[in-house]
């Protein structure tokens, strides 16, 4: 038996571990030198990568090790010593073994160098095609695993031209950065036909914890006392402090998106805001709809509202809560239609029996909640592609 059974199982964020030269052996032969290499600094992470970048796939014994696991497997090893953390084949059977119906899939390492303003707008996009290149190689041979692109937003023609090789590449989604990406709110008019293209082919548009920098400004880590390290013992991930303001910026994009009229004038687009946790969601939509209710007397894009900012959010943009959030108080405070079932795998972050965390948080939820969560709203964000 898998780990997931007894109904069907959409997981909306899991992950591929980049080995080294990801990014440098799918890249334009052009610029293959110009773009990174794949470094990771965590010392808990680097646990297998070496071998791992030698060989391609787990050691066979190990892998059977891992295999026989079975329902386990999700309790098992994370990282790069996880089965199916860098190897295609190698995910399918994980999958098999964790039961999951679909599975999205987002990189690791690569947006951190796309999405960045220290790198120039060259680098970015061919950073972005090179790891798109990768991500469809690897989902390619199983229709569960549903490869998520990188689409920066800062230059409006390249992302134009990059949206149309993602859909030549058959990618299912786009993760983009939550922030004012070239100076400009994502309700910009010229953003429109970049919306407008997702939309008309059915893509959904992601954010993703590592969509915009990780940490907070340093001085408030400024106590006269050692700085913390971060959970994986190194110095460039998520702190305590952190986690304050880790979705705000998420908030903000969505929320822009919704006042500028973004998802009024694009009734077919849908998002999705992943890893950023959801106990701010009941909060967002009512802070929404008495901002729209207020502002409308000054401002004309408000007063062109036809919807409740909270109505349109309802309908069209899905969030997936931490397994240590009480989802149950969640949906009673909002809608069970809002929110995705994940497991982060082969993260560590997930924990090691997500759905038990998650089933207890729903205790006494009706039928209908449960699938919602559990698949129906997946199938609504990917409505078509299901």
């Amino acid at each position: 038996m898998s780990y997931a059974s007894g109904r069907t199982f959409y997981d909306a964020d899991s992950h591929l571990m980049e080995l080294p030269d990801f990014l440098r052996s799918h890249a334009d032969p052009a610029l293959r030198d110009r773009l990174p290499r794949i470094h990771v600094d965590a010392p808990r992470l680097q646990a297998g990568l070496a071998d791992a970048a030698q060989r391609g796939a787990q050691p066979p014994e190990y892998a059977e090790e891992l295999i026989a696991l079975g329902a386990g497997l999700i309790a098992g090893p994370k990282g790069y010593q996880a089965l199916g953390a860098f190897n295609s084949a190698e995910r399918s059977r994980a999958l098999d073994l964790l039961g999951f119906a679909r599975q999205l899939v987002f990189s690791t390492f690569s947006a951190g160098h796309a999405f960045t303003r220290a790198h120039e707008l060259p680098e970015r996009y061919a950073i972005a095609r090179a790891h798109n290149r990768a991500m469809a190689e690897f989902c390619a041979g199983d229709q569960r695993l549903f490869g998520v692109a990188l689409l920066p937003l800062d230059d409006v023609e390249r992302t134009a031209a990059e949206l149309s090789q993602i859909q030549r590449e058959g990618l299912r989604a786009v993760w983009v950065p939550h922030r004012p990406c070239g100076g400009r709110s994502p309700g910009h008019d010229e953003l429109d036909p970049i919306w407008a293209q997702l939309a008309e082919a059915g893509i959904p548009f992601l954010l993703h914890v590592g969509g915009r920098p990780l940490q907070i400004d340093p001085a408030w880590m400024n106590t006269g006392r050692a700085v913390p390290t971060d959970w994986l013992g190194g110095g460039e991930n998520v702190r305590g402090k952190d986690m304050i303001a880790l979705h705000h910026d998420a908030e903000t994009f969505i929320g822009s998106l919704v006042l500028d009229g973004v998802l009024q004038r694009h009734p077919k687009l849908r998002g999705g805001v992943i890893e950023l946790g959801a106990g701010w969601v009941p909060s967002l939509l009512a802070r929404l709809d008495w901002v729209a209710e207020i502002w409308r007397k000054s401002e004309p894009d408000l007063r062109a509202l036809r919807d409740k900012p909270s109505e349109q959010i309802l309908d069209r943009i899905w969030f997936t809560p931490y397994p240590y959030e009480d989802l149950g108080a969640l949906i009673r405070q909002s809608d069970s239609r809002l929110y995705l079932f994940s497991s982060d795998y082969p993260h560590v972050e997930g924990g090691r029996n997500p759905l038990g965390r998650f089933s207890a948080s729903l205790t006494g939820a009706s039928e209908q909640a449960q699938s919602n969560f559990y698949a129906d709203n997946f199938a609504r964000l990917f409505s078509g592609q299901i």
